[in-house]
């Protein structure tokens, strides 16, 4: 089975994020789908607004808003955001690899980290344990990723209420915690 890691902010999970879900399982790139919100993001100039916890459930619920025969193929993996400290994709990786030892790691990346794959803890290691599936962003100026047609939307434009492409549950639990722009 092909599994793929779906690692990310999600900070929060948009409609372009579950779009990328969508596409991976439609086009059987993948067979089933974990969700994996980051824990402390090492590459990222600012840290998440939203907690781990608030991240995962946001994450789980949007997963739950997905059409059934998606949904039924789709985990969120809280694995990094319960680690102590920083959290690296080959330890991530490693640990996915003991629970499921017989299955193929699709790892799902945009053009966009692909960039900075060289800055990766471990990453000749990670390459050799993994198949890299790499996502083509929406103006992105290479052609070295998949094109599934991807929603151009950013987590910093829902954040800053310039796009409200989320999930129905996503967009009442931001509301309710009066999370990102009010």
């Amino acid at each position: 089975m092909k599994l793929g890691l779906y690692g990310g902010t999600f900070d929060p999970i948009h409609n372009g994020h579950t779009h990328v879900v969508t596409q991976l399982l439609a086009l059987n790139i993948v067979d089933r789908v974990l969700v994996i919100p980051a824990g402390e993001p090492r590459l990222r100039e600012n840290a998440p607004i939203a907690s781990g916890a608030q991240r995962r459930t946001m994450c789980q619920l949007a997963v739950n808003d997905l059409a059934p025969e998606i949904r039924s193929k789709v985990e969120v993996n809280p694995i990094e955001i319960l680690r102590i400290g920083p959290s690296y994709t080959i330890d991530t990786v490693e640990a996915v690899k003991q629970t499921y030892p017989d299955d193929e790691i699709v790892l799902i990346v945009g053009t966009d980290a692909h960039q900075k794959i060289d800055q990766w803890h471990r990453v000749d290691e990670l390459l050799k344990m993994v198949t890299l599936e790499i996502i083509e962003r929406p103006g992105a100026s290479s052609s070295q990723g998949r094109d599934i047609d991807a929603i151009d939307l950013s987590a910093t434009q829902v954040r800053l209420g310039q796009s409200d492409q989320l999930s129905p549950s996503v967009a009442n639990y931001i509301k309710e915690h009066n999370l990102y722009v009010s």
